[in-house]
């Protein structure tokens, strides 16, 4: 899926739809979500879209695709799947609480989308600042 343009800024959807991306949205507007994580290949080259830049605002999308937060890149790293960090789990605020938790649940997560992951795969990690609430607005 392309990379809409809401409101200027390219968007980003958290999880899938539905009550797991709600769950996501509330963990980033009380303040807890701070990363997320794609597949270089199957969320960026496949979908011929850049990674994430330091700086670069994203327009969050809820369930019927308004933009309900705006969110800002502070840190964009690739690691390998294998390599991806404890800060990183824990930034990411979804019940992993170190690395090996994370591979495990994005494992489980990315294979029944039927994606091949494996230790030495591609992962962009993600860190950002919410910067617009926009629920009220």
């Amino acid at each position: 899926m392309v990379f809409q343009i809401v409101n200027g800024l390219r968007s980003i959807e958290f999880g899938n739809p539905g009550a797991s991306r709600d769950k996501l949205i509330s963990f980033i507007l009380d303040g807890n979500k701070r990363a997320t994580a794609g597949t270089l290949q199957w969320d960026y080259v496949a979908e011929n879209e850049p990674i994430e830049h330091v700086g670069e605002k994203l327009a969050v999308l809820d369930n019927l695709n308004q933009h309900v937060a705006t969110i800002q890149a502070t840190r964009v790293e690739v690691k390998r799947f294998v390599d991806v960090p404890d800060e990183f789990a824990l930034a990411e605020a979804e019940g992993d609480l170190n690395g090996d938790d994370f591979r495990a649940s994005h494992h489980s997560f990315w294979s029944k989308l039927g994606l091949e992951i494996k230790d030495d795969t591609e992962i962009v990690l993600v860190y950002f600042d919410l910067v617009e609430d926009r629920r009220n607005l």
